[in-house]
Formats: structure tokens, C-alpha cells, sequence
């Protein structure tokens, strides 16, 4: 069982989102337990707690958390990465955003498109970025590195 069975955002301290932030949240909430891939690796010749796994994630001491337990509430792993990769790539991510929901409400199909193929390749460098920086910590593919880096976009907003 290797996958994400629930997920929480540690956003209590954080400005309320706005409703865009707050729909790519959902969205990407439910897309991630819908279909995710989440392997923790053995580490030092100790045997890995299974899956599926509960994942908190949070912003301490200006460093992402991830703390993954098993079904039962036991920590299986707790990891933090620094925020200094992730930085330029959510703020280029933010403006983007910004620019397609602009866009939506008052140009046509062609540039709304175009903005939007913008808006997924930062989207895709920002979910790379993630598979680099959880070498050796955690397995994703692409689609749950994606969700995850939408889920780290919304803990910056306020951040």
C-alpha cells in the first residue's frame, strides 16, 4: 500500500486563501487521494512502516514538514526541506495563476489557452523540483509530485 490515504494542510496560522487559492486547493486535495503514488524507501537497513499513509504538511521555522504516519497514527517519517528551491518557481507559479484568472473573465479562448500551457509548464518545473528535493525520502510520480506541489503553493500564499 503505497499511497496517500488522507492529507492535511497545517494553514490555521495563514490569511484566509482567496476563492481561486482555496478551488486549487480542493481540487488538488481530492485529485491526490483519488490516484497517488507515495513510496517511503528503507533508510539505513531499517524496515519502513507500510502504507497507506496519513501526510501533514506544514511550514515550520521556514522549512516545508512533511510528517507521514501509518493507518494506525504511527510516525513512519518525518522530513523537512528547505524552501529556498521552491521560492521562484511558486512566486512565478502565483503570478501565472493570477494572469490565467484574469484572463478567464475577459479574453478569448486562443490567449487563455496560451496562458494556461504557461501555467502548466511552471507547474511541472515546481513538481520536478519536489521529486528532486524528496530523493531519498519519498517516491512520487509526476501526477502526485504535481498535487502535492499545488498543496505547497497554498501554504506559501500565506507564507
Amino acid at each position: 500500500m503505497t499511497r496517500i490515504a488522507r492529507i492535511t494542510l497545517d494553514d490555521a496560522n495563514l490569511p484566509p486563501p482567496t476563492p481561486e487559492i482555496e478551488q486549487e486547493r480542493k481540487v488538488a486535495m481530492f485529485d491526490l487521494l483519488e490516484d497517488n503514488t507515495f513510496v517511503l524507501p528503507g533508510r539505513d537497513g531499517r524496515d519502513v512502516p507500510a502504507g497507506p499513509y496519513h501526510v501533514g504538511l506544514s511550514i515550520r521555522d521556514k522549512r516545508l514538514v512533511f510528517d507521514v504516519l501509518t493507518e494506525a497514527d504511527e510516525r513512519a517519517a518525518e522530513f523537512h526541506l528547505s524552501l529556498g528551491p521552491f521560492r521562484q518557481v511558486v512566486k512565478d507559479y502565483f503570478q501565472i495563476c493570477e494572469s490565467y484568472f484574469e484572463a478567464v473573465k475577459k479574453l478569448p479562448p486562443s490567449q487563455i489557452e496560451t496562458i494556461d500551457m504557461a501555467r502548466r509548464g511552471i507547474h511541472n518545473e515546481g513538481s520536478r523540483v519536489l521529486q528532486e528535493r524528496l530523493e531519498g525520502k519519498a517516491e512520487v510520480d509526476t501526477d502526485t509530485a504535481r498535487r502535492l506541489f499545488t498543496l505547497i503553493c497554498v501554504l506559501h500564499f500565506g507564507g
